[in-house]
């Protein structure tokens, strides 16, 4: 069997650090890999819509804007292929089908569901698109035959609902779906990046975030301000590590040698944490340091964007030929679903044959 991924990302916004450790590195690293043998990335602009129904420009500007990044980040559409979720119909018919093989009950306990209602506060006002859209998800992942689903510990209730669809399917009407499978960044810190405010959820709403498109002036500001260990007032002071968003981020972004290059009083992360803890070593200087170290981190990313910008044209041309190849696949897999449903009544000559013998009787 193919191993192929499936992965993307809703267009509401520039992508942020949190969407580059968390996903868009990984996606990198795995198509540079040579283990799969397709990679699918989506922009879900149609799942973006189901709370943003009364903004589409905000969906329309953004398309580009993640392209941009996914791009600038290493992505590369030679290797893998970037689509727009909305230019391929097939997706909203797949859906309306599983839609018949979930409960309402079950939507319901869906924990990303639920927490997603709550930060956006719709009350009693909860859009259908929105409230189903693990069912879309399922149908964005099966209807490339994806084996395999980079994503965040946050999303794991979503693949696992596809899972349940998946199982169900083929239960009922046969062998036809593929069974997809998670897989969770390597980094554990990875997993949830914080806002540098220290909240759990980067967000553009809350202003916490550190844009992959940022210029070295705003990361600097962004990191100076970050949040830290309250009670650590005095350089003297023992610090706590835990719950630190510096030291989060440090997790997530340093290396060894980093420390040769930046901080060469330190062999590695664990011995800076070490004098943290004890005391004698101030928030200030630690910030420095991880500011070098983002700022290596993002210096070709934005430099790479920068050339990509001057001709957005061809970008345009990228998605629509990934969109149009994607689009064959996820007609194939229409077909083959109708077929095992018993609805392709115009492909299915024994049933025209058989017809016309019952009624030759």
């Amino acid at each position: 069997m193919s191993k192929i991924i499936l992965t993307g990302d809703r267009p509401t916004g520039k992508l942020h650090i949190g969407h580059y450790v968390g996903s868009l590195k990984r996606r990198v690293e795995l198509q540079n890999s040579g283990e799969f043998d397709k990679i699918y990335i989506m922009i879900a602009d149609a799942q973006a819509l189901t709370d943003n129904a009364d903004n589409p420009e905000k969906v329309r500007d953004n398309i580009i804007e993640v392209a941009l990044d996914y791009m600038s980040a290493g992505l590369d559409p030679s290797k893998s292929t970037l689509l727009i979720q909305s230019t391929i119909p097939e997706l909203t018919e797949l859906t309306f089908y599983y839609a018949n093989l979930v409960t309402t009950a079950r939507l319901e306990r869906n924990p990303t569901i639920k927490s997603e209602l709550q930060m956006r506060g719709f009350g009693s006002s909860i859009p259908v698109g929105f409230y189903t859209y693990p069912i879309s998800q399922a149908a964005d992942i099966t209807a490339f035959k994806a084996t395999t689903v980079p994503t965040g510990e946050d999303q794991m209730p979503m693949v696992e609902q596809t899972q349940e669809i998946v199982q169900r399917f083929n239960f009922i009407y046969g062998e036809t779906l593929v069974m997809p499978h998670i897989l969770l960044p390597t980094n554990s810190a990875c997993l949830r990046l914080p806002g540098t405010d220290g909240k759990a959820k980067m967000s553009k709403s809350l202003g916490n975030c550190i844009y992959l498109s940022d210029e070295p002036d705003d990361i600097k500001k962004k990191v100076m301000s970050m949040f830290t260990d309250p009670d650590h007032l005095k350089i003297e002071d023992p610090g706590k590590i835990e719950g630190n968003t510096v030291f989060t981020y440090l997790d997530a972004f340093c290396t060894d040698e980093h420390f040769g290059r930046y901080l060469p009083d330190y062999n590695n992360l664990d011995e800076l944490k070490d004098h943290y803890k004890r005391g004698g070593l101030g928030d200030v200087k630690v910030k420095k340091f991880l500011n070098n170290v983002i700022q290596e981190e993002l210096e070709p990313i934005r430099n790479r964007r920068h050339e990509l910008e001057k001709d957005i044209p061809y970008i345009y041309d990228v998605l629509k030929k990934g969109s149009e190849a994607a689009r064959e696949v996820a007609a194939q897999t229409l077909s083959e679903v109708k077929a095992s449903m018993k609805i392709n009544y115009f492909d299915d000559p024994e049933l025209i044959k058989a017809g016309q013998a019952k009624y030759n009787n």
